[in-house]
């Protein structure tokens, strides 16, 4: 059971420092615990002390490089469920960005400073990072999740404790937006100019909703919220259907060189480019390392489900203690051959469907190799970061002897396996070739029209 007082008391929070310094393993903890607490009490403890890392981790930590530490020993209030869904403090940092357009808006009309709604708000990480003038207000229907809201704006905003309880509205998020709209007294807080909103999609702990159309309150609900608010942004799974995002918004696809974190959906005075699709790649301390920006494309929303189909299709392989996944995009690129360098897209490109458009202004020879399959070939290399290049050695098709004598005949001893629309275990594939050589090389298991085949590349860095 969550208990919020027990969690933020002052005993709790020296011992966690205490256990912490000491390194003290589970059961040295465990049994200091006995001396003072039940064992429901006890429980709660020790799983809080598992998260207290991460968030600081998430929240808190210096990153530079490869390495990070942490610069404060804050403690914040939550639960497991509840840091996994909050925003991080890269994409976080970056996003407080957009709302420098609400305060322009703001000062043209002679306003005080923005109110924002923090709809759904859970432990606050969509407020944590917003403009230190501005008022945010958090909403949610969960009492435990406003506790943790409450505690961490007096963290992470400043927001003292006596004052916090009046930015916090426990309410439905759809009937605090129609009582914003019609400046009903019924809400103990001014009115609010802006909302904010990330829909839950999980519907027990621990379990992945994979249902995109499965949010809490729906899209169809979030663009109604919309409406009682001069703009807004809401958070979306990446993969959630573009065609049924309406017009007038924008489109935000951000992430790392790695991974696309978050799509958003802007709205109202938010949106800087009203029926554009942006892409925009962050490095760990929220700067904009890469982005790109185009008007959205109606011919390829307009594929209805069974054409589409086709690019939804994806792997999951077990190896290790990870899970390899291809990845597949439509794409309006060519088909071909082979050419001089094969280019995997940049997760933000790919998942805001902007590659091959990107793509093509760099090197008009770009082409995929196979339907559905989102590695481009080219005569030279794609713009990086947007792209990583390979420039191709050899081919053969997948077959062991066929690939082993690759190998053997560029002196290959060790390699990388990357896959897309081909079903291996990685590991255990690099295994049985046995490669042996001086030599390292990135090998690609994927599909040339179709057809299986093994390219194998070498890193090209720019």
């Amino acid at each position: 059971m969550f208990n919020a007082e027990l969690l933020t008391s002052a005993k709790v929070q020296d011992f966690i420092e205490l256990a912490t310094k000491k390194k003290m393993d589970a059961l040295q903890v465990s049994t200091h615990l006995a001396k003072e607490f039940s064992n429901e009490e006890r429980a709660a403890i020790m799983d809080y002390m598992a998260l207290v890392p991460k968030f600081r981790d998430k929240f808190f930590a210096e990153k530079t490089g490869n390495s990070a530490k942490n610069t404060q020993a804050a403690f914040l209030l939550c639960d497991k469920l509840a840091l996994e869904q909050s925003t991080a403090q890269d994409i976080g940092r970056w996003k407080s960005t957009l709302w420098e357009r609400a305060r322009q808006a703001n000062k043209n009309s002679n306003e005080s400073a923005p109110v924002v709604h923090d709809l759904c708000c859970g432990m606050g990480g969509d407020s944590f990072y917003l403009p230190r003038d501005f008022l945010a207000i958090g909403v949610d229907l969960d009492e435990n999740r406003l506790a943790m809201y409450r505690y961490n704006s007096s963290v992470m905003r400043g927001v003292s404790r006596e004052s916090s309880h009046a930015h916090a509205i426990l309410g439905d998020v759809r009937e605090i937006a129609k009582e914003n709209d019609s400046g009903s007294t019924a809400l103990a807080s001014p009115k609010a100019d802006y909302f904010t909103i990330d829909p839950a999609r999980r519907a027990l702990e621990g379990e992945n909703q994979r249902d995109l159309r499965n949010l809490t309150p729906t899209f169809e609900e979030v663009i109604e919220i919309s409406k009682h608010y001069k703009g807004g942004m809401a958070k979306i799974p990446p993969g959630y259907p573009i065609c049924e995002i309406p017009r007038g918004t924008e489109i935000l696809y951000i992430g790392s060189r790695t991974d696309c974190r978050e799509c958003l959906v802007l709205f109202g005075e938010l949106a800087q480019n009203p029926d554009h699709v942006r892409a925009v790649m962050v490095d760990k301390t929220g700067n904009t390392i890469a982005e790109w920006n185009e008007v959205r494309d109606e011919k390829r929303e307009a594929r209805n489900e069974s054409e589409q189909s086709q690019y939804d299709h994806n792997y999951e392989l077990e190896g290790r203690d990870r899970v390899y996944t291809t990845a597949s995009s439509e794409s309006d690129l060519p088909l071909g051959n082979v050419s001089k360098f094969i280019s995997e897209p940049s997760p933000v490109l790919l998942r805001s469907h902007l590659f091959g458009i990107v793509a093509l202004a760099h090197d008009e020879s770009t082409h995929l190799i196979s339907p559905g399959i989102a590695y481009t070939t080219s005569e030279k290399p794609l713009p990086s970061p947007g792209f990583a290049n390979f420039e191709v050695l050899d081919s053969a098709e997948i077959s062991t002897g066929a690939v082993r004598a690759m190998l053997k005949a560029h002196d290959i001893g060790k390699l990388t396996l990357k896959l897309r629309g081909v079903k291996v275990d990685p590991d255990q594939e690099i295994k049985r070739l046995k490669p042996k050589g001086k030599n390292a090389a990135t090998l690609f298991y994927t599909r040339l029209n179709g057809e299986k085949i093994a390219i194998l590349t070498r890193r090209f860095e720019q």
